[in-house]
């Protein structure tokens, strides 16, 4: 006769554990609305800075483009998406988008601000 030997494996208890993830998020706290507008600000930022086409306002006058500048303390340009130069840019900040361009041999500053940018994909 041959000895066989059995081994006993013990079946642990899924209880579902793992899968919790903790408290509950309250949605309408002050934190989460500021987590989501710091997440809007910065894929709006991110569209930007990657030359995603956008148009101003809403209006029909045309879609833009941001390019970024070749020099490394060059901000870069706008530009239509046709290919024309519209205005020279200063300061891209995390909101609001500065730059100019010259009228009439006079310069006009122009303000951007991306919270009222549509950005179109």
């Amino acid at each position: 006769m041959k000895k066989v030997t059995i081994d006993i494996v013990k079946e642990e208890k899924v209880d579902n554990r793992v899968n919790n993830t903790g408290r509950p998020v309250n949605k309408k706290s002050s934190r989460q609305i500021r987590l989501r507008k710091q997440r809007l600000y910065n894929k709006l930022h991110s569209q930007f800075i990657h030359g995603v086409k956008f148009k101003v306002n809403n209006d029909n006058a045309g879609e833009y483009v941001y390019e970024c500048g070749d020099k490394a303390g060059s901000h870069g340009y706008i530009r239509s998406a046709v290919g024309g130069h519209v205005c020279n840019i200063d300061y891209v900040g995390r909101t609001k988008v500065e730059g100019f361009t010259y009228v009439l041999s006079k310069k006009v500053n122009v303000t951007i601000n991306l919270k009222e940018v549509t950005f179109i994909k």
